[in-house]
């Protein structure tokens, strides 16, 4: 399967980046078009994938076409794709707020589209995707595009009416574990510990804890109880942090991701 990248910003360099780390796909079968024309040629030398100077020619030669621009850039990309677009090529969108039925509009003819929303984690091999497709998408094609994400992390089914829900619980949540990192580490910084070492603790510490939730099956809740002894330091630690609205923070924060995200719907 020739893919290619329309835009290599941050979640589509992450992707990009995902790909060629873990050697399942090859660089001469990958395609980049960046309006960027010298971070093309870069990428080119650097990686030894092929660069594509207009969107029309990487439809042309590629089967799986993930768009990765803004999505205010839909409307000057979509036509150009569907000038070029061939009936056994598929069109994956990662944009928030650009749904299926909004990418159908740009072509004539009926268009296999497969909407997907990762996250940066992507980069180190380690993203959550959720996938879905319309109903052009046969179960065959489905499953190659899906190995494709598979290749970069975990990746699930959804019906597209959660994407909203996803992009709260995993593709703005990194933001959110990276506040809490740096919090951790300030905290350890000022009480002595270098910041290098620091920041090496509170990752590593996150990093494990969800280990734990996705290879031992156990409820994050049972999880937290395991580690509270009565009367000792982490049983104060989670005593304060509930006190003080952690919890409630972290769904309001979720929330309003989600909420942002059912505004930016394109009609």
């Amino acid at each position: 399967m020739k893919i290619g990248f329309i835009g290599v910003g941050n979640m589509g360099g992450s992707i990009l980046k995902g790909y060629l780390s873990n050697k399942k796909i090859s660089p001469k079968d990958i395609y980049i078009c960046d309006s960027d024309e010298e971070k093309v040629h870069q990428l080119e030398k650097i990686l030894g994938i092929n660069g594509c100077s207009t969107i029309e020619d990487l439809t042309i030669k590629c089967d799986a076409i993930i768009v990765g621009v803004k999505p205010n850039g839909f409307e000057q990309v979509l036509p150009k794709i569907a000038s070029m677009y061939a009936e056994n090529k598929i069109i994956v969108s990662m944009a928030a707020g650009i749904d299926i039925s909004y990418i159908e509009k740009f072509f004539d003819h009926a268009v296999k589209v497969v909407r997907i929303m990762p996250n940066t984690a992507a980069m180190v091999n380690e993203a959550m995707v959720a996938v879905c497709r319309n109903k052009n998408v046969g179960d065959m094609e489905f499953e190659e595009i899906f190995k494709l994400f598979k290749a970069i992390g975990l990746a699930e089914e959804i019906p597209e009416e959660l994407i909203h829900c996803v992009i709260g619980v995993s593709g703005s949540s990194p933001a959110y574990t990276y506040m809490y990192i740096d919090a951790l580490a300030e905290a350890a910084e000022e009480n002595g510990m270098a910041k290098e070492q620091a920041i090496v603790f509170a990752a590593q510490a996150v990093l494990g804890a969800a280990k734990m939730v996705l290879e031992t099956g156990i409820d994050p809740v049972q999880l937290r109880i395991n580690v509270c002894s009565p009367g000792g330091t982490t049983i104060e630690a989670v005593n304060t942090l509930k006190k003080n609205g952690f919890e409630n923070n972290i769904k309001e924060g979720f929330q309003a991701a989600v909420d942002k995200s059912k505004l930016m719907v394109k009609q």
